[in-house]
């Protein structure tokens, strides 16, 4: 079955066995472990262990997920109109690598849905709302888009990430780069400041960055009072797989995620993790593909993970089990 209907197929049998009679206890007992809680830029959270933005990008299936155990969602990636993404095929699996390539583009169904969707929400889980701006929304406008997701979202999440690193969106990532970044972050934290309580802002970030430009990030980040950061997004990189070059060729453009990105995400962790001198809290996320993976994140310096594409190769037990070795 192609990645992106069997993403959607299985998400429809596990919201077919949570409606039979005691399908959410059986779900719940097989899949969730207590945990001591951890707080984090001022939220209490279950356990440290979150769903990375992508897998449910528009809320559709909020009142699922968190029976499997996590400790929290990040919904999104989300635009202020919605958008169809790029022509299908756009997502590919590497199975030798454990390894997933995409290109979705920001499909979504824009930030009014995902609103009305998180009005409807009755289950208690902290939610990241990961904003960016529409593929046609120019750069020097990209700011406005920012802003409306974020005063869209503002009443219906825990906390925000600003995505200005997906490959996938044509001329985002330019706006990594500091003068661009700093002026979309200061006007989201004038924003917030506005609002009668504030809300945790980070920012996430490419692995692909050099010393240079992740020093820029450590910099921009402590002057406009972030957060925190989330580190890392997908790579652009092909290096030291096991997958053909033909089929590698083949598939084109795209994000890569899932094994071959735990180093290059543990390195980027750790030097931001050492240049914040730990002030700084991170969400790791990237390459965490089995227990000693996800624990080496929290050693390079984040607080919190995140996972997505070992989600999908490991299987809905794989949560239970990085919870129980981050709590021992």
């Amino acid at each position: 079955m192609p990645p992106e209907r069997a993403h959607h197929f299985a998400l429809s049998c596990l919201r077919f066995v949570l409606f039979l009679p005691g399908g959410k206890w059986l779900i719940k007992n097989l899949y969730t472990v207590r945990s001591a809680p951890v707080e984090f830029f001022g939220l209490m959270f279950p356990n440290p262990v979150g769903l990375a933005a992508g897998f449910d990008k528009d809320g559709r299936y909020l009142d699922l997920l968190p029976y499997l155990g996590f400790g929290f969602i990040e919904l999104g990636t989300v635009t202020p109109i919605a958008q169809p993404g790029n022509p299908k095929p756009r997502l590919f699996r590497l199975a030798k690598d454990e390894a997933l390539i995409n290109r979705m583009g920001f499909n979504n169904e824009g930030v009014d849905a995902l609103v009305e969707r998180l009005k409807r929400n009755k289950i208690p889980i902290i939610v990241g709302g990961n904003i960016g701006k529409n593929k046609f929304t120019p750069n020097d406008q990209a700011v406005k888009d920012y802003l409306i997701c974020f005063n869209k979202l503002f009443d219906h999440v825990d906390y925000f990430v600003v995505n200005v690193s997906s490959p996938n969106t044509p001329g985002l990532r330019a706006l990594q780069e500091k003068e661009p970044l700093t002026k979309i972050l200061i006007a989201l934290q004038v924003a917030n400041n506005l609002k009668p309580e504030a809300k945790p802002i980070l920012l996430k970030i490419a692995p692909d960055l050099n010393k240079e430009q992740l020093q820029d990030i450590v910099e921009i980040i402590k002057n406009t009072k972030l957060a925190g950061i989330v580190a890392t997004n997908t790579t652009i990189s092909r290096e030291n797989l096991s997958t053909d070059s033909l089929t590698i060729n083949e598939i084109g453009p795209g994000g890569l995620s899932g094994k071959p990105l735990t180093d290059a995400s543990n390195q980027v962790i750790n030097y931001l993790y050492s240049s914040t001198k730990g002030e700084v809290p991170i969400i790791g996320v990237g390459g965490i593909h089995n227990v000693p993976s996800g624990i080496s994140k929290i050693k390079a310096g984040a607080v919190l993970i995140q996972i997505y594409s070992g989600f999908i190769y490991q299987g809905p037990s794989f949560v239970k089990r990085l919870v129980k070795a981050i709590s021992n």
